[in-house]
């Protein structure tokens, strides 16, 4: 299938069209997602350091259809020298670039498309035009911290097994794994911490909308893996597992 055409703006050109996200954007995220407290630190500086890789994707008569950003990051290319997920990429970028250190590679660590788009080509089409940004500006690789859409459905199965899963045409199973496969992104290797999210338990309850009665593990709702809670300590941890792909 033939990708369609998308242009990206940078999101600082056009702050105009910040109103219209609520309304298109149709992509669920769950409420425990926002609440890494390992992001907050860095989300102010991200923005002000890297506005140049966050942007609106336009199709060709101007109208908006996506957005996405990327941070860059000094990476070996090894397996190794891997941020553990996407909050440490985030941190990466932002020390890195405070200490001067030379950027190579571009994290990808978001796209999204409107919800009357979808399944129509554009979340490939963002991801390219986003990888093509990240080459442009200099960065020689590229990578991704994927969450998977279809992991929920198997809070149980550890990610380094879910994520050999493979179709019988020897795609990934989960369809957004699949879309970055696509591309030409391999899988090369599994981020089990990509973020981590802790709170109180009634914090918990509310995020989750569960009823939260005794310590132990709890299967939530879109949820990538369980949740650990510990009443005595009043405290509820989830690690958020993500899977690292190379584009380029």
């Amino acid at each position: 299938m033939s990708l369609p055409e998308c242009t990206l703006v940078p999101v600082a050109e056009r702050p105009d069209l910040e109103a219209l996200v609520p309304e298109l954007f149709a992509e669920h995220w769950p409420e425990f997602i926002f609440h890494d407290l390992g992001v907050k630190p860095y989300v102010a500086r991200r923005a002000e350091y890297f506005g140049d890789l966050d942007f609106w994707a336009l199709d060709a008569s101007g109208r908006l259809v996506g957005c996405c950003y990327g941070v860059p990051i000094a990476w070996d290319g090894t397996v190794e020298d891997l941020p553990s997920g996407y909050t440490e990429s985030l941190a990466r970028s932002v020390t890195g670039h405070e200490d001067g250190v030379a950027a190579d590679t571009l994290v990808v660590m978001g796209a999204m498309v409107r919800g009357d788009e979808q399944g129509r080509g554009w979340a490939s089409a963002v991801l390219l035009a986003l990888r093509e940004a990240g080459v442009a500006s200099g960065l020689s690789r590229v990578i991704a911290p994927v969450r998977p859409t279809t992991k929920s459905r198997y809070p149980l199965t550890p990610i380094e097994e879910f994520m050999s899963w493979t179709r019988e045409d020897g795609l990934p199973l989960d369809p957004w794994l699949r879309t970055h496969a696509r591309l030409g992104a391999t899988i090369i290797a599994p981020a089990p911490r990509s973020q981590t999210m802790t709170g109180t338990v009634a914090e918990w309850e509310s995020w989750t909308g569960l009823l939260l009665p005794g310590s132990g593990d709890y299967v939530i709702p879109d949820g990538l893996a369980v949740l650990h809670v510990d009443r005595d300590a009043d405290l509820g941890a989830y690690h958020d597992p993500n899977v690292w792909m190379r584009h380029l």
